[in-house]
């Protein structure tokens, strides 16, 4: 049985006031917990038998309620809700420019909407890429929805927010950004390190930040001449850009 406070927290998680309180987040469902219980311990979980009676040598130590499908319908943020819900620890996770070299980085620079940005961690996950620097600005990715989008790959992708220009000015490696202005991405000698700069869903990438790219990447339409839609969901280039980038190291 699952009490009214601990419901009235679970909800009070949607806003991120009050998550940055609690230092807690919300994720639900099989694949997303079960993926978070390899590498997190969570602060409390609520679940239906069966999902318990699967997963009790993970759940040492953590109070845990046994819940009837009502009871997870009342308390979850979804609309189809998925036999579990847990909530986590928010990581403290140490950033060392340093640790960006050898490896592809992606940055964000102003994402909004907690859906591509999910959308983003899982397309980072799929192309082993281990870390994301975040602008102050960009959504928060334990905004549930975010979480949710990202289908487990959270536990496995690190977000940082930083002041971005800042962060880009620490490092020498090659700064990639994409415009509309810039080369085509099919063309561009690509390297195997470097940070890629992904910007906001309608203003694109910030001055600021856009100064410190020193690769400037266009994705073309195809064919060239026809008349076709203003620009790609932002999500959407990332993930052409980033399987272009690990193509070239097959």
């Amino acid at each position: 049985m699952i009490s009214k406070a601990r419901i009235k927290e679970i909800h009070s998680l949607e806003m991120r006031k009050s998550r940055r309180q609690k230092r807690l987040f919300v994720a639900e469902g099989t694949k997303l917990v079960g993926d978070l219980l390899n590498t997190m311990r969570p602060s409390y979980v609520a679940a239906l038998p069966q999902w318990i009676d699967m997963h009790r040598n993970l759940l040492a130590d953590t109070p845990v309620d046994e819940i009837t499908p009502a009871e997870l319908e009342r308390a979850s943020l979804l609309r189809a809700p998925q036999e579990v819900i847990a909530l986590f620890p928010i990581p403290d996770y140490l950033l060392d420019p340093e640790s960006l070299k050898g490896k592809l980085t992606l940055a964000l620079d102003g994402v909004q909407d907690p859906g591509n940005l999910g959308t983003i961690v899982r397309i980072a996950d799929w192309f082993g890429i281990e870390g994301i620097l975040c602008s102050m600005d960009t959504a928060d990715i334990y905004n549930p929805k975010a979480i949710q989008a990202t289908m487990g790959a959270i536990a496995r992708v690190r977000l940082h927010y930083v002041d971005l220009p800042d962060m880009l000015s620490q490092t020498s490696l090659p700064i990639y950004g994409t415009f509309l202005d810039g080369e085509n991405l099919y063309d561009k000698q690509l390297s195997p390190e470097g940070i890629i700069v992904m910007g906001n869903e309608g203003k694109g990438i910030t001055k600021e930040v856009g100064e410190k790219v020193s690769e400037r990447l266009f994705i073309p339409s195809y064919p060239a001449q026809r008349e076709t839609s203003e620009s790609l969901n932002v999500a959407i280039a990332t993930s052409i850009v980033c399987a272009e980038f690990r193509r070239r190291q097959q």
